[in-house]
């Protein structure tokens, strides 16, 4: 038997005879992308996250070596290191930094901010600047 107009006989449900599976709509494969997308936001949102925790951590670095630096600038001026170095960074940073002095030397600890407190102590940075030789 030879069909006209068609390449594969179908029935009346449009599906080519002899298939399992009906072809997808349009409409259900927009579906399935929309579905997909939803799907992938928390993955999304996560690596966001990891990202604004890298570029917080990678500014807490920065604002160490400018606390320690002012530190050991005052410190060698005669003047407070500790509070030099409190002063040098960002009010909004001041409670996560401690900063040490060992005679002509000045250490400062910051954590960056973070959701989690634990990653903010794996991340936090520390520098170290001296003074130089008592004059």
């Amino acid at each position: 038997m030879r069909v006209h107009g068609s390449l594969s006989p179908r029935s009346q449900a449009g599906q080519a005879v002899g298939s399992a599976h009906p072809s997808p709509s349009p409409r259900s494969q927009a579906g399935q992308a929309a579905v997909e997308v939803v799907g992938m936001l928390p993955l999304l949102g996560v690596a966001g996250m990891a990202v604004l925790q890298l570029l917080a951590a990678g500014a807490a670095h920065e604002y160490a070596g400018h606390a320690a630096e002012a530190g050991a600038i005052a410190l060698a001026g005669g003047h407070d290191a500790r509070i030099a170095a409190r002063e040098a960074i960002p009010g909004w940073s001041r409670d996560r930094m401690t900063v040490a002095v060992d005679g002509r030397r000045v250490h400062v600890r910051l954590r960056p901010p973070a959701i989690l407190r634990s990653v903010g102590d794996l991340l936090a940075a520390e520098a170290r600047a001296d003074a130089g030789p008592a004059a």
